[in-house]
């Protein structure tokens, strides 16, 4: 787990170095500053003079303004580390996200991806800042707080040492009790954050159903049993305090009482004033280290989950690799389908496809419907190789989709899935998604072939026009259509619609499929539809169902071989169709 976290430390490696050597300059300065102090007070008491008292005390001076000048110097170290490492490892765990397949997404939810992002990299963070000032600065000065102690205390202070073993014996007690619950916590943050954002995302589904009281009470729910479990462990870390005030005041009064009563008793000559206040200073000192090296161990002990957590995202391999020698050239938009099957996880009982064995000829219409589950979209995902089939062989181009080189793979398969995605920025920014090179004649022209630009020239700013994060100010048909010219701009050798001009009327609906045929002929067209007049003027048309190729023929062909499909034609025909369907 360190070994991957420091790989993000990078560039921040000096200041992470130049920070505990800062540190450990200050310490020097403390734990000298007693010993010179008890020296004044002895030689005040043995009648020095007032040169010699300046002496000492410019001395005091120029440490103390060291070892502040140094604490200074380790703090900005300190920050530039670890605010340095942090902002590394944001960038690395969000880097080996966009790599990551669709396999690798629904491993990890999306919420608990956000909450590794955030509130796990913050811990790692406050925990990395305290590790490379507080916890090189405690054991240092423990250590010099000791030696020097021994130095003037003599056998009084093993009474440090004697300390120790409770404080060791309370932390592993703390420890493993609230590690457990720690872990417990996080998982449960990750369905919180789900919660939060499912209601967001669905928040005029919960307005016009008027469920606001429902969310709210679900939400407190999840709150609270997130509540519980912190409030569990922070009671328990809680005993730390507790813990270490009692030894502090069991060293002060043994300090206290057994040195007084050494002064007194030898008249100064086993331990005199001088040592008395600076080992007193060094009690100090030593549980001030002990105390901070507490609160190191409790926030060591919080990230240390977190920590595990980062090291899942960064350590997970994506599914799905370029070969070491891929073909980076889609010669065509053919595609073959030989004895292909597919499940979503290894541990799926059941194959989303099975036996699927089809030839689709480059620059073809094809339409593909089916029932709801009949796995549509699970044989598309297959072309572009946004999942791997579990058996059998996909082809584009006459060449198998896993030796191609995945990035010119997707180049050439433009994919509208069901769910479209805008994202905040202007119509054109989200239009580069397809070509961030096109230019504004290129732009116009893949939204008159989607039937976009009159909606968009309607817009007071026209193309510059701002989209909110989602798309939430075009309706859903604006928001299908500028999804659709954003894959033409890609000039694709395929392109996939996975049902996504559901939402648009009939009439917008041909007038998108003619423009297909008569621009970008040599495209191969893949539409996947719910109604038949989407696809009924295809070449080709596939029948799905149950994860299996049930017929594949002509509109006429089907109507008369299929009983599937002449089902479908003529509810739709008995119920007017879907041309009001928006």
């Amino acid at each position: 787990m360190i070994k991957v976290l420091a790989k993000s430390i990078r560039e921040y490696k000096k200041p992470s170095l130049l920070a505990p050597l800062f540190v450990s300059a200050e310490a020097v300065m403390e734990c000298i500053i007693p010993f010179l102090t008890a020296e004044l007070v002895n030689r005040i008491k043995a009648g020095c003079s007032m040169g010699e008292l300046a002496g000492f005390g410019l001395l005091l001076i120029v440490l103390a303004g060291l070892s502040l000048l140094f604490g200074a110097l380790a703090g900005s170290a300190c920050a530039t580390a670890s605010c340095g490492f942090a902002r590394n490892l944001r960038r690395d765990m969000f880097y080996k996200i966009q790599g990551y397949s669709f396999e690798n997404i629904d491993k990890f939810s999306v919420s608990s991806l956000v909450t590794r992002l955030t509130t796990d990299v913050t811990n790692v963070q406050q925990a990395y800042m305290m590790i490379v000032r507080t916890a090189i600065r405690c054991p240092l000065m423990l250590v010099f707080s000791f030696v020097m102690g021994f130095v003037m205390g003599g056998k009084m202070a093993f009474i440090f040492l004697l300390t120790i073993p409770l404080l060791g014996i309370g932390l592993i007690f703390i420890t493993r009790k609230t590690m457990p619950l720690f872990r417990r916590v996080f998982r449960k943050y990750d369905a919180l954050n789900s919660s939060i954002q499912e209601n967001i995302r669905g928040m005029r589904v919960v307005k016009s159903y008027v469920r606001e009281d429902y969310e709210v009470n679900k939400f407190n729910a999840a709150a609270e049993d997130v509540q519980r479990d912190f409030t569990r462990a922070e009671r328990i870390l809680a005993l730390n305090n507790p813990l270490m005030q009692f030894c502090i005041y069991v060293v002060m009064v043994f300090v206290l009482s057994f040195g007084s009563y050494t002064v007194i008793t030898s008249r100064g000559l086993d331990l005199d004033v001088g040592q008395m206040s600076s080992l007193l200073t060094y009690s100090f000192q030593i549980l001030a280290s002990l105390m901070m090296l507490s609160m190191v161990f409790v926030m060591i002990t919080m990230a240390a989950e977190s920590a595990q957590r980062i090291v899942e995202v960064l350590s997970e391999e994506t599914a799905l690799k370029s070969p070491d020698d891929p073909v980076k050239t889609v010669r065509d938009g053919s595609i073959d389908f030989e004895n292909v099957s597919f499940r979503y996880s290894k541990n799926a009982e059941k194959m989303a496809l099975a036996n699927v064995n089809l030839h689709i000829n480059s620059g073809e219409v094809i339409g593909i419907i089916g029932s709801t589950g009949s796995s549509k979209t699970s044989l598309i995902q297959l072309i572009p190789r946004l999942y791997d089939a579990s058996e059998g062989t996909v082809r584009v181009g006459g060449v198998d989709v896993k030796d191609y080189d995945l990035e010119n793979l997707r180049n050439q398969v433009a994919v509208v899935l069901q769910k479209n995605e805008l994202f905040s920025g202007t119509i054109k920014e989200n239009l580069r998604w397809g070509n961030e090179n096109a230019t504004d004649a290129e732009l116009e022209e893949a939204c008159r072939l989607s039937q976009a630009d009159e909606f968009i020239q309607q817009f007071p700013r026209g193309y510059d026009t701002y989209i909110e994060q989602g798309g939430s100010n075009v309706s859903g048909g604006q928001k299908q259509r500028l999804c659709i010219a954003r894959a033409l701009l890609k000039k694709p050798k395929i392109l996939i619609l996975d049902d996504s001009t559901s939402a648009v009327d009939t009439r917008t609906d041909a007038l998108i499929r003619k423009g297909f045929r008569e621009y970008i002929p040599e495209t191969t067209k893949i539409i996947i539809a719910q109604r038949v007049a989407s696809i009924q003027d295809a070449d080709r048309i596939i029948v799905m169902d149950g994860g299996r190729v049930d017929a594949v023929g002509t509109h006429e062909e089907l109507l008369k071989n299929n009983a599937i499909y002449r089902e479908v034609y003529q509810s739709q025909n008995k119920t007017g169709g879907d041309e009001d369907d928006r």
